[in-house]
């Protein structure tokens, strides 16, 4: 173990998280513009520097990793402060690598967030030195089965994002569609708001016979709506997150057989029914369970975005309560 490129890939994950909160700033700034009324075509400098802050982010979080493996001599996935090393950085690789075809950049703050939230509950709270693994460790399976594991992470991670900006962009529309002028909202007549001749005030103000009223602005969903409003339909969002969660569910489908046999391998049985391996096949049922919903059923967007993040949910629970909480075989790959 090298502890100097330890230190140093420990300084490098604080940069990175540093970059993360500075590129989600950046990204902020762009998105709150649309909020008070900016055109969706203008220069947006802000999310020029929120994607050249993230680049480099990106760039710092690989040396951390890099430098992570050569200080613990393996490959730097073996517990979960590494797990998260690798899944954070492949949620950033997923979105950059999207950005290069579409525009995406509007999801920059979900993804900075995420990114930093979880490097910062790594290096607080899951760190451990780096250093070499158990005998059980000590097989190629673990650079195929958790490498493969991270990625799905970041794939799914990536995909609840869009999820989240789908349920809000649905809702706007639906809004949108049920009240078209959403500043006006049914009156009443007849009650006592007249001037005498039958009109009422609302008739002086334009509305002949008191029938609508205008209603308050509601500053809040206003700025919502101007936000939402020039970003790609929900059921483009949808169709998005749908390809990228078929990508994790093959990914996570591949985890749960490398596994199973990395597992008869070490322990001489493919299968236990431990915590962690019964959470991994939950999540694999209810991805896999979304999916074929997807296909063959006439459900609402809206409805698909629940049970991806539901999937995503368990993925949470399996890595943070379930490896923490639980005692199984897998106790080795937590703190």
């Amino acid at each position: 173990m090298n502890t100097d490129l330890g230190t140093i890939s420990t300084l490098l994950v604080y940069g990175a998280m540093a970059c993360y909160v500075v590129a989600m700033i950046a990204f902020a700034v762009d998105v709150s513009a649309l909020g008070v009324g900016a055109k969706a075509d203008r220069r947006r400098r802000a999310a020029g520097i929120g994607m050249s802050v993230i680049h480099l982010a990106a760039v710092v979080h690989l040396a951390a990793i890099v430098l992570r493996a050569l200080a613990a001599g393996r490959v730097p996935w073996a517990n979960m402060y590494e797990f998260t090393l690798m899944f954070t950085f492949f949620l950033v690789a997923v979105f950059l690598g999207i950005q290069r075809r579409k525009d995406v950049r509007y999801l920059g703050v979900g993804v900075a967030m995420l990114a930093f939230l979880a490097l910062f509950l790594a290096i607080s709270v899951l760190y451990v030195e780096a250093d070499g693994v158990q005998p059980a460790l000590q097989s190629y399976w673990l650079v195929i089965h958790v490498s493969v594991a991270t990625l799905a992470t970041g794939l799914f991670g990536f995909s609840a994002l869009i999820s989240v900006v789908q349920l809000l962009q649905g809702r706007r529309e639906s809004c949108a569609t049920d009240h078209p002028d959403p500043a006006i909202v049914p009156g009443a007549e007849g009650d006592g708001a007249t001037d005498g001749d039958g009109g009422g005030a609302a008739g002086k103000a334009g509305h002949p016979g008191g029938g609508v009223a205008t209603a308050p602005a509601r500053t809040g969903t206003t700025v919502l709506n101007r936000v939402l409003q020039p970003l790609p339909a929900a059921a483009d969002l949808e169709r998005l997150a749908y390809r990228l969660n078929a990508v994790a569910f093959v990914a996570w489908t591949f985890v749960l057989v490398a596994g199973a046999i990395w597992a008869e391998h070490a322990w001489g049985r493919p299968w236990g029914w431990d915590p962690k391996e019964t959470w991994s096949f939950v999540i694999w049922v209810i991805y896999a369970a979304y999916l074929h919903a997807r296909v063959t059923t006439g459900w609402a967007a809206q409805k698909f975005a629940y049970f991806a993040l539901v999937g995503f949910m368990a993925l949470l629970a399996n890595f943070y309560v379930v490896n923490i909480f639980f005692n199984s075989r897998h106790s080795y790959s937590g703190l």
